[in-house]
């Protein structure tokens, strides 16, 4: 049976950064790498697939219940003409239309809602899913960047050479982004630092935007 996706998030959402860093130390960094990275992409990419099918679902159990609900009300103007011709056979068929409905109804009502909330937990999960990724390619990062820096103390101690720590850095960086980009299709950041501290600028603007937007619907909600 193949693990389901709340499982499966849950697992690599979970799984430890410093186990992931003393494999890449104790084998070929490339090919750990490009497994890890790989793994939580298509995770996303499935849960982003049963996403999609739960708004499919959803729509559609809505436009039912739009249609039941129109043919409800329908009857109900129906059943008045029939009860004031006298025809009760066919009142008593249209009362009976309307009983099924009623009981299809509520089975619409449930699915609608399951979907709401089935569709609200694959967004944290995708959400979670990136956050991890974020921090499996930082970890990884440093992790590189401190072997880079080794490598670059032992060359400065037979050349003499002495880079400053942002050139240090940016080499390191750089080796990062080559390894991910070969072994794993996907293409590095511009990791220049320059461009690194606006983006992380971006990103905690986009956090403290999200903040405080909380923060007022907090306030609001006591008003």
């Amino acid at each position: 049976m193949s693990e389901s996706i709340t499982r499966r998030v849950a697992r690599l959402v979970s799984g430890s950064v410093n186990a992931l860093v003393d494999a890449v130390e104790n084998s070929a960094p490339e090919t750990v790498m490009e497994q890890a990275i790989r793994e939580l992409d298509t995770a996303i990419a499935d849960t982003r697939t049963e996403l999609g099918q739960q708004v499919a679902q959803k729509h559609l159990a809505s436009k039912k219940l739009m249609e039941e609900n129109s043919r409800y009300e329908a009857l109900s103007e129906q059943l008045q003409i029939a009860v004031a011709n006298g025809r009760d056979d066919l009142a008593e068929a249209g009362i009976a239309e309307q009983m099924d409905i009623e009981a299809r109804i509520p089975v619409l009502e449930a699915s609608i809602a399951d979907c709401a909330a089935r569709e609200k937990e694959l967004e944290g999960f995708i959400q979670a899913l990136q956050a991890k990724k974020r921090e499996m390619r930082a970890e990884l990062q440093a992790f590189v960047a401190a072997q880079q820096a080794k490598a670059t103390a032992g060359s400065e101690a037979a050349t003499g050479r002495k880079d400053s720590a942002e050139q240090k850095a940016e080499r390191a960086a750089d080796a990062f982004g080559r390894i991910l980009e070969r072994n794993s299709g996907i293409a590095g950041r511009d990791t220049a630092l320059g461009n690194a501290g606006k983006l992380a600028e971006l990103e905690e603007l986009s956090r403290k935007n999200r903040v405080s937007e909380r923060l007022a619907a907090l306030k609001a909600g006591k008003a």
